[in-house]
C-alpha cells in the first residue's frame, strides 16, 4: 500500500485544516516547495497536493507553487482543489503533475468527467469528500444529498483511475480513518481507492491495510507527519509499497 503525503497549500503556505474549516488552519511550513522535496528524501513515491484558495474559488489559485513542486522532484504529483473546468484541468497536467483529482465537477458536471477520462486515461481520479456519508463539494463548504457510495459507482463506470475518499469529520483530528465508510465504498467500485482523514499511527495504517484486498490501495497521510506521530520512512516499510504504483505508473509512462 502506497503512503502518500499531503501538502495542503493555503495563501501560499503548507497548512492544515481541521475537519475542513477554513477558519482552523494551522500552518506548517512557508514553503511548499521545500516540504516536497523534504517527504521526497524521506521516501514518498507520490505527493498529494491540495490547493485549498482554488477549492474555495472554484480555479487553481497555486498554480505555480505547484508547477515548482512537479518541476522539482523526480515522483508523481497527484493535486485537486478548483479543478471545474477543461482549461483549469489541462492548465495542471501541463504544469508536471501527473494525476488531477476532481470533486465538485464529479457532482456538478459527470460530462466533464466523462470526455476528460476519454481523453486522459489513468490521469483523472475522483475526490470524495463525505460528512455523514454525504459529498461535500466547493471547498467542502457545501454538502449535497448524493450519498458517497453513489458517487463512486456512477464515477467508476465512467472509467476514472481511482477514488480518494476523505471522511470529514476524521480530517486533521488524528482520530484514526473510518474503516467502515472505506470497506462499504471499495467494495462497490473496481477501482483503487486511497484513504484519506484522521490517520495518526502506524497503527492506522496496518488497519488499513487489511483492506487492501477489497480495493484499498493508498493512505494519504497529513498532520500526522507534520507533528511527528508518524515518521513517513518508517510508514513506507512498515506497510509495504509499489504494487498499485507500479500499475498506473505503468499506464502513464
Amino acid at each position: 500500500m502506497d503512503v502518500i503525503p499531503a501538502i495542503d497549500i493555503l495563501d501560499g503556505r503548507c497548512v492544515r485544516l481541521y475537519q475542513g474549516d477554513y477558519q482552523q488552519s494551522e500552518v506548517f511550513g512557508e514553503d511548499p516547495v521545500e516540504v516536497a522535496r523534504r517527504w521526497y528524501s524521506q521516501g514518498a513515491k507520490y505527493l498529494h497536493v491540495v490547493d485549498l484558495d482554488g477549492a474555495k474559488q472554484g480555479q487553481p489559485q497555486n498554480l505555480k507553487v505547484i508547477e515548482a513542486i512537479a518541476r522539482s522532484i523526480p515522483i508523481r504529483v497527484q493535486m485537486g482543489g478548483g479543478l471545474r473546468d477543461r482549461d483549469s484541468i489541462l492548465s495542471v497536467l501541463h504544469s508536471g503533475v501527473s494525476r488531477v483529482i476532481l470533486g465538485t465537477a464529479a457532482v456538478e458536471n459527470s460530462q466533464l468527467i466523462a470526455s476528460i477520462c476519454a481523453e486522459f486515461p489513468e490521469q483523472i481520479m475522483i475526490g470524495i469528500d463525505a460528512r455523514d456519508g454525504k459529498v461535500a463539494t466547493r471547498g467542502w463548504l457545501t454538502t449535497s444529498e448524493i450519498l458517497a457510495v453513489d458517487l463512486a459507482r456512477s464515477m467508476a463506470e465512467i472509467g476514472i483511475a481511482g477514488i480518494v475518499y476523505t471522511d470529514i469529520h476524521r480530517d486533521g483530528t488524528m482520530q484514526g480513518p473510518n474503516l467502515e465508510a472505506l470497506r462499504q465504498l471499495a467494495e462497490n467500485v473496481d477501482v483503487p481507492v486511497i484513504a484519506s482523514g484522521g490517520i495518526s499511527s502506524i497503527a492506522d495504517l496496518l488497519n488499513l491495510l487489511t483492506l487492501e484486498s477489497v480495493g484499498v490501495k493508498g493512505a494519504i497521510v497529513g498532520k500526522a507527519i507534520y507533528t511527528g506521530h508518524i515518521q513517513l520512512p518508517e510508514a513506507i516499510r512498515a506497510v509495504g509499497n509499489g504494487r498499485w504504483q507500479d500499475v498506473i505508473d505503468s499506464a502513464i509512462a
